[in-house]
């Protein structure tokens, strides 16, 4: 195969080569990308709410709960036979039991806009000691909110993820048996007022204050929506003029929620988890020189039984004592010198460099905080 030149091809490249390094040199420092308004920020008031309420679940195969240890299973299926116009003997009442019931928890998440007659998904998740809600059905339940109210009634056949078995004191089950949902099992019955539609000023709030996206935020707003559009209350809150109709504001909205925003880098943060010894950290943490020693202090307790027989014919009595060992050994720590990382990539590099476990990093990572070297904010969860 013979290969041809292009002519000028070489040049061609480098002039691509240079505009490409020119609109680098060019783009500011910091700027990542861009994201739109509604993954940083949520209208205020335009929320969903949570709903709660107590029910039983009936028709279940022997696998409900076991009266005698819940007792306010048998006095909430008494109290509602009483209001479907059954009474019950206190006698009858006492002596119940009925493995078929189980008192359960319902909960729910009441959309914003949600309008009275609309279905939503519940969930159902016993409260007893039921075995299992496969095959049950959800009687009638009032849906409260933090205030009282009754915002939604569920009821419908649950839905569990799972199965099990047992005989003969074998077990087996796959998933979780003690909780399931009911699709579109409610039905709305009161619709949440808010403050969308009233004055002519909607708030936006940002899921994480930072006074340089709210800035940000507010420029690209009034540079595509109109100057004045937008402006900033403090690092969090960004107030915006919006149309008097219901009609135009919807679309002035969507328009909104569809502008994009250059978002800087964002702030150097390690996330701890002390439980787990997880460490999280993002693309903007920087390290500058430090010298660190670790070392390892282990205690090891070792118990060996230790059995005693008394001689032949005498009357003495076989006797076991414990012999115990205790170890203590400190592992010396090597002075190492941890180089400036300016990425992420070189941070991790230095920080396995220790040959420390997650346990151990995260007092190294303190130490190095506190001593000023880690360029970021510590978070401990």
């Amino acid at each position: 195969m013979r290969a041809y030149a292009i002519p000028g091809s070489v040049s061609l490249r480098r002039a691509l080569r240079a505009a490409a390094l020119a609109v680098l040199a060019s783009l500011p420092l910091g700027a990542a990308h861009a994201e739109h308004i509604r993954d940083l920020a949520s209208i205020q008031g335009v929320r969903s709410n949570p709903l709660i309420g107590y029910g039983l679940v009936v028709g279940l195969d022997g696998s409900g709960d076991q009266t005698t240890q819940t007792p306010f299973t048998v006095q909430s299926l008494a109290t509602m036979l009483t209001q479907l116009g059954i009474t019950l003997p206190a006698a009858t009442i006492s002596q119940m039991q009925m493995r078929n019931v189980a008192a359960v928890m319902v909960t729910a998440v009441l959309p914003s806009f949600a309008q009275p007659g609309q279905a939503m998904d519940v969930t159902v998740s016993s409260l007893g000691n039921a075995k299992s809600l496969r095959g049950g059905t959800l009687l009638m339940t009032p849906l409260k909110g933090a205030d009282g109210l009754t915002y939604a009634v569920a009821q419908g056949n649950v839905l569990v993820g799972g199965a099990g078995a047992s005989a003969g004191g074998s077990k087996v089950q796959i998933n979780h048996l003690a909780a399931g949902r009911v699709p579109d099992g409610a039905t709305v019955e009161r619709a949440i007022p808010t403050p969308f539609q009233q004055g002519d000023r909607i708030l936006l709030e940002l899921h994480e204050s930072d006074f340089a996206a709210a800035g940000a935020m507010t420029d690209a707003i009034n540079a595509k929506l109109g100057p004045g559009t937008a402006s900033a209350r403090d690092g969090r809150v960004i107030e915006v003029k919006v149309p008097p109709l219901a009609n135009d504001r919807v679309r002035f909205v969507g328009q909104l929620e569809d502008v994009d925003v250059a978002m800087l880098e964002p702030a150097a943060h390690v996330v701890i988890n002390a439980r787990t010894g997880s460490i999280v950290m993002n693309r903007t943490v920087t390290l500058e020189p430090a010298a660190v020693a670790h070392g390892n202090l282990s205690v090891t307790i070792t118990s060996t039984p230790v059995v005693s027989q008394p001689g032949p014919l005498s009357s003495g009595q076989t006797t076991v004592t414990e012999k115990t060992d205790i170890t203590v050994k400190q592992e010396g720590g090597t002075l190492m010198k941890l180089p400036a990382a300016t990425s992420l990539a070189d941070l991790v590099k230095a920080l396995n460099a220790l040959g420390a476990n997650p346990g151990d990093l995260v007092a190294i990572l303190q130490a190095l905080k506190a001593s000023g070297a880690l360029r970021a904010e510590l978070e401990v969860i």
